[in-house]
């Protein structure tokens, strides 16, 4: 198109004048219209008081998408900011100023990796990946443009994989990685969720280019390179090195590192089919970890940030959850479960504290927080519904778990995906099980090992696959496991109607940015699967895809 041809031209004279310091003003002719253009008669005057060729190839590119160059901002050497297209969205200056400010007044803080006093510009100039992927993040819950979100899923994911292909990455990559990571784009079905595999590119990545070894970078250069100091440390952030980290990210880190001595001890027994160590050996371990989480608290700074103890709670969580894999017959039976108890309480009274205060911040959760509130939710299912219910305060556990589902709605970007999915099933199961209010009748033949699972081998997840494979069973059975419908009328937890299909939202949950119609219904790429899409991996198991290897039915407690 001769448009693209002229753009081109300026292109190649820009890059005469860059090399000769004389290089003439290239003059702009008017290009006729196309097909795939707007008509244009001529080229606005605009363009005569650019001070290079370069402000005219920007302003080309506007009049290509019909937007008018007058219209955007400038900087104070005259420069035109540009608006920023991915394929077919185009975001003004105002929304990506709008945006940012999101980003890094709300999401920022769960992962700190960027520097907020960059500009957009500087950032889409290190990396469009980046800047796009902060754009995403950003545009959750953005209610100027609900749209925007599912609109840039399938762009993202092109550029993504282009920008992947292209080796080797750097480290601005690698952070890209991590961001979409915390806050992956939404889905329905995890069979097309690439989360897991981008976490191993995005290690990989980070090793073949040194930044486990930031200091010794050349080692890992074909050629001699130099960094500037603030360059190095930036670098330096993703491993432990001699530079000194502010005081709230080595907590986080310290919390982390925590995390994975919690799953290295429990769950990776190589004696053990499923890698779960004995029970002897899990309480010792207990002991021991426990004592760690007690001084890691005592030895976070006094001026920590609401969101590293959040994460603190959230780690002793993953630590008590063992407690399931305990056998009643342990001599610590009763007092990990009485943990795990405090443990999931003390974690949701921490999510919704803050929620409360902070004024919103279960909008702008990471997927990891998401996580740990299924899975607290799961739990008050579990503990609530068995013989434990009669050592605790029934009334404040139901009180925690509507706060739960709640919360877990609250989270979700968008109909049917993961969170809203995942909240319908805590809700069915809550009621199937009698709502915790049948504890008195079933009392005398409720067996101890009620709280057993069958599903070992998924670590500290083990509860919640464990659980949906009970409500494929229970509902299935029953021909009312078809989630696509019942997150569009979601059950109420808290009332007396049995069938999601039939029950009403209740006033007190929030609506906005649940349950709406947020992806249009021609989005075939994202949520125009049939009522059956595989849902891997929990999906095989909500969708029937998948035969039980056991019968649930036949478990004290789970039938």
């Amino acid at each position: 198109m001769e448009m693209e041809k002229e753009i081109q031209e300026l292109r190649r004279q820009l890059a005469n004048q860059q090399s000769s310091p004389v290089a003439p003003m290239p003059s702009v002719k008017a290009p006729t219209s196309d097909a795939a253009s707007p008509k244009i008669s001529s080229v606005p005057s605009q363009l005569d008081q650019f001070i290079n060729s370069e402000q005219a190839v920007n302003s080309l590119l506007d009049l290509r998408s019909g937007l008018d160059g007058a219209s955007h901002p400038r900087s104070l050497n005259g420069y035109v900011r540009p608006s920023r297209r991915l394929e077919g969205i185009t975001l003004s200056q105002e929304q990506i100023q709008d945006l940012f400010h999101r980003f890094f007044a709300f999401f920022h803080p769960f992962m700190p990796l960027l520097e907020p006093t960059k500009t957009p510009d500087s950032y889409y100039d290190s990396s469009p990946l980046l800047f796009w992927i902060i754009i995403s993040v950003a545009a959750r819950h953005y209610s100027p443009d609900p749209s925007l979100l599912p609109s840039l899923s399938t762009p993202i994911s092109h550029l993504l994989w282009a920008t992947l292909a292209d080796v080797p990455q750097s480290y601005i990559v690698v952070k890209a990685l991590c961001i979409l990571c915390t806050w992956p784009l939404p889905i329905s079905s995890t069979s097309k969720d690439p989360t897991f595999m981008l976490n191993g590119l995005m290690m990989q990545v980070a090793m073949q280019i040194g930044l486990h070894r930031p200091s010794h970078a050349q080692d890992f250069a074909r050629f001699k390179i130099e960094f500037r100091e603030e360059e190095l440390k930036d670098r330096s952030g993703w491993s432990e090195t001699n530079f000194q980290l502010p005081e709230d990210v080595e907590a986080r880190l310290s919390i982390e590192r925590f995390c994975n001595k919690v799953t290295r001890s429990f769950y990776t027994n190589r004696l053990d089919p499923v890698g779960l160590v004995s029970d002897e050996q899990r309480s010792i371990l207990s002991n021991f970890l426990a004592r760690d989480l007690e001084e890691i608290e005592e030895k976070l700074p006094p001026d920590a940030s609401v969101i590293t103890f959040l994460y603190l709670r959230a780690a002793g969580l993953h630590f008590r959850l063992s407690a399931f894999f305990d056998s009643p017959e342990s001599p610590d039976y009763h007092s990990h479960l009485l943990a795990l108890w405090l443990s999931t309480s003390s974690f949701l009274e921490c999510v919704f504290d803050l929620d409360k205060s902070a004024g919103g911040l279960l909008l702008h959760a990471s997927n990891y927080i998401l996580q740990m509130i299924i899975a607290a939710g799961f739990a008050l299912l579990k503990l609530l519904n068995s013989f434990f219910a009669d050592k605790v305060k029934l009334a404040y556990g139901r009180e925690l778990f509507m706060k739960t589902i709640q919360a877990i709605r609250t989270i979700s970007v968008a109909t049917n995906d993961l969170p809203s999915r995942l909240a319908e099933v805590l809700a069915q199961l809550w009621k199937s099980g009698g709502s915790g209010l049948r504890k008195e009748q079933r009392r005398s033949n409720w067996a101890e090992n009620s709280l057993q699972l069958k599903v070992r081998c998924r670590m500290s997840m083990s509860l919640v696959y464990d659980s949906v494979w009970r409500w494929r069973e229970e509902f299935q059975a029953k021909g009312r496991g078809n989630l696509e419908t019942a997150v569009k009328n979601p059950t109420n937890p808290d009332s007396n109607v049995e069938s999601s299909a039939s029950s009403t939202v209740d006033t007190g949950l929030p609506s906005q940015g649940l349950l709406g119609d947020v992806f249009p219904p021609s989005s075939n790429n994202l949520f125009g699967e049939s009522n059956y899409e595989v849902f891997d991996p929990l999906g095989w198991m909500l969708d029937g895809y998948v035969n039980f290897p056991f019968d649930v039915s036949e478990t004290p407690g789970l039938g």
